[in-house]
């Protein structure tokens, strides 16, 4: 896919069955500068045409409720095809309720905005999927050269995500593991520059496998970056003081873990 550089560059495919809705968030994102919108009213439909007229710098932005899937299928199904899968998703909502946002959260989606919203809240969610398809290069190559990342997460699509992110760093030593019962296996062997980890996992989660590399790894001292839709604060306070480098909410945007990456690495 060709770098997107702005705004104006990127491909719109509006799923919205609301024709009100439809026209109202068209006309933000014209004045957002975007000029090529397609609205859609299912998700067969979308996913008929990302498959038939696919377009650099495409990115969707959808409902939840849609009238033959719900938004969490179409992004899922997305994220099986392996042409869709980096296509960048916007999740358009007033839901709140954590266990159906959560398949989203899991998904690599760029943003979720919650009705009601503003034209500045939708501009930041364009500006995070622009950011996505066109990475800056905020990392030097030779700093991430040969650098050794863990990824730590239950979610296949989450950790599909993070691997596209950093393998647009540059970084190509990738190692997965399904919960923190794996990580510590795959720890005990092999040694890396950065882990990445979800919280909530089987078997381990991800304050659990913190604890257990400050505490009983040979590579206590590994900086430990957690991706997660946690949002008990009592739990994430736990987190810190498990020994975390930093925390980054789901959805992420990819600027935002491009820094933090950064900033562990210059630590």
């Amino acid at each position: 896919m060709a770098l997107t550089t702005s705004l104006a560059d990127l491909s719109v495919l509006l799923v919205e069955p609301s024709h009100m809705q439809a026209a109202l968030v068209s006309r933000m994102l014209e004045h957002q500068g975007i000029r090529h919108v397609k609205v859609l009213d299912s998700a067969q439909g979308a996913l008929a045409e990302l498959t038939e007229r696919l377009v650099d710098g495409t990115v969707v932005i959808s409902s939840l409720y849609l009238p033959d899937m719900p938004g969490t299928e179409l992004v899922m199904a997305m994220r099986a095809d392996e042409a869709l899968e980096a296509v960048p998703f916007i999740l358009i909502s007033s839901e709140t309720r954590p266990q159906l946002l959560e398949p989203i959260r899991q998904s690599g989606a760029c943003s979720i905005v919650t009705k009601p919203f503003n034209e500045q809240q939708l501009s930041r969610a364009l500006f995070a999927a622009a950011d996505y398809l066109n990475p800056p290069a905020d990392l030097d190559l030779a700093e991430v050269e040969g650098m050794r990342v863990l990824i730590v997460d239950d979610s296949l699509a989450s950790r599909h995500h993070l691997r596209r992110l950093l393998e647009e760093l540059g970084i190509e030593r990738i190692t997965e593991a399904v919960d923190g019962k794996q990580a510590v296996v795959i720890l005990a062997d092999t040694m890396f520059d950065l882990v990445i980890t979800d919280y909530n996992m089987p078997e381990m989660d991800g304050r659990e496998l913190t604890e257990y590399i400050r505490t009983q790894s040979w590579q206590a001292e590994v900086p430990v970056l957690m991706v997660t839709s946690e949002q008990n604060m009592g739990r994430l306070a736990a987190v810190e003081r498990a020994g975390v480098s930093a925390i980054c909410d789901k959805p992420f945007e990819a600027g935002n873990i491009r820094r933090l990456i950064s900033d562990a690495l210059t630590r």
